[in-house]
Parts: structure tokens; C-alpha cells; sequence
């Protein structure tokens, strides 16, 4: 029996900006998952279908092969790209959009605002679910203030952030906490106005790294994200210690 030998991508960042435009624009077709990893899996696998033969075969052609498939094996196939069907374990995005270059996958070498600003979009997307946001999160994500995003590029946007965030929390799990755990207290419970808790929030940010000094609130604005998250997350494990060691 002739075998095929396919090549697919393992996980989401080895797809390419090209894959990703196609993923993200399935996901706009109301498509179920095995049917997008069927598209999936026939395009990255470079797998044409030829014609059917019978009630339950296909005849397929890889590369300049031809080959008869049976439905159930396609079925079972599909299965290598189950990864599509979570989230990124690491941050990917889409890497330009038209001219404009994305800022740096990890957001290492960022500066703080501008994660801030992000932050407070993407809280705001969750809550509102207004694409606009996405937008306006994709012209900090790519420096373009003028940008126009499509569906998928506005996805992309949302994936990108959401797995950022998610990396973020592993990495400073005393300051920020994964989707899943987030407590009662988190942004989107119902109290006060979603603006006012954003800027609560980041003016908290804010006064821990400047130790209340106002004057320091540029430089601060402007550090790198990475060490102004690791800065807050040492600050936070302080005082989970003190708590332990003397209570609340």
C-alpha cells in the first residue's frame, strides 16, 4: 500500500502569516471545528482532491501522486491539528498588515504604556465587543495610528494579545493571574464603570513603580514592559510573604 508523507504545522507558531490569514478567515465562516482543520489540513498538507470514488473514498493527489482516501482515514487525520482548537501557548500575530510591521511577538523591549493602553482596550473589547477596539489595539500593535483592519487581521489582533497576556501571567504569576483563575474581583464582575476600574487599575500600576513620586511617571510610562512586570510581580510576592507571615 503507497503511503503519503505530509507535512503539517505542529503548533500555532509555525504557521505563517499566510496560514494565519487563512485560519483567522475561517473562523468567520460559522465552519465547526473539524471542518476547518479539514480545510486546514488539505491546503497545508498540499493535498487536492481529485474527484470521489464510491460512496465513502475520495481520490487525492500530493504532489504529483494520486491516491485513494477513505473519509474515515481524512477523519482520523485531522486530529494532528487539534491544537487549533486552543488558544496560543505563545504569543502569535499576523507580522505586518499592509506596510505597517508588528511590535515584538513577546512585547520584550516594549514600553509599558503602551501595553497599558492595550490592556485597557482589550478589557474593553471583552466587555463591549466592539470590533473598534480591536482597531484602535491594532494601531499601538503596529505603530500605524491610521491603520484599517479586516476581519481577520482584526482576529488576529485578539488572538495576539489574549495569548500575550496569558505567557505574561505564567511569567509573573504573583502580579497577573491566567484567564482561567481570575478571581470575583476581576475587570468584567459588575460594579463600578468599566473606565473607572481600567484607570484604578493602572494608576495602581502606576503608583507602585514610582513609589508614589509623581515626578517619576514618565520614566516609568516608558520602561520596558518586561521589567516593570517583574518589578510589580516582586512586589506582589513581598507581600503575599508579609501576609503569611503576620496576616492580613
Amino acid at each position: 500500500m503507497n503511503k503519503i508523507a505530509i507535512t503539517l504545522p505542529i503548533s500555532w507558531v509555525e504557521l505563517t502569516d499566510r496560514q494565519l490569514y487563512y485560519l483567522f478567515n475561517l473562523f468567520q465562516d460559522n465552519l465547526s471545528a473539524d471542518q476547518i482543520k479539514t480545510y486546514c489540513f488539505f491546503l497545508w498538507g498540499k493535498i487536492r482532491v481529485v474527484c470521489r470514488y464510491g460512496e465513502h473514498d475520495f481520490v487525492v493527489k500530493h504532489n504529483s501522486d494520486t491516491f485513494r482516501v477513505s473519509r474515515e482515514l481524512i477523519a482520523s487525520a485531522i486530529h494532528e491539528l487539534d491544537w487549533i482548537d486552543s488558544m496560543p501557548e505563545y504569543p502569535v500575530r499576523i507580522s505586518r498588515i499592509g506596510r505597517y510591521i508588528a511590535l515584538p511577538t513577546d512585547f520584550q523591549g516594549v514600553e509599558l504604556e503602551k501595553y497599558i493602553y492595550c490592556d485597557n482596550l482589550y478589557q474593553g473589547y471583552l466587555s463591549t465587543q466592539k470590533q473598534d477596539l480591536l482597531n484602535e489595539m491594532a494601531s499601538i500593535l503596529y505603530n500605524a495610528p491610521k491603520i484599517k483592519t479586516n476581519a481577520a487581521e482584526k482576529l488576529s489582533t485578539f488572538y495576539w494579545f489574549a495569548s500575550l497576556k496569558e505567557l505574561l501571567a505564567r511569567t509573573f504569576p504573583h502580579f497577573l493571574q491566567p484567564a482561567a483563575s481570575v478571581s470575583s474581583e476581576n475587570l468584567l464582575e459588575q460594579g463600578a464603570p468599566l473606565g473607572k476600574r481600567l484607570q484604578e487599575a493602572m494608576n495602581a500600576q502606576i503608583r507602585a513603580l514610582t513609589k508614589g513620586d509623581i515626578t517619576k511617571e514618565k520614566q516609568v510610562l516608558a520602561m520596558d514592559t518586561w521589567r516593570a512586570l517583574a518589578e510589580l510581580d516582586a512586589q506582589a510576592k513581598e507581600y503575599e510573604e508579609l501576609k503569611r507571615q503576620y496576616g492580613k
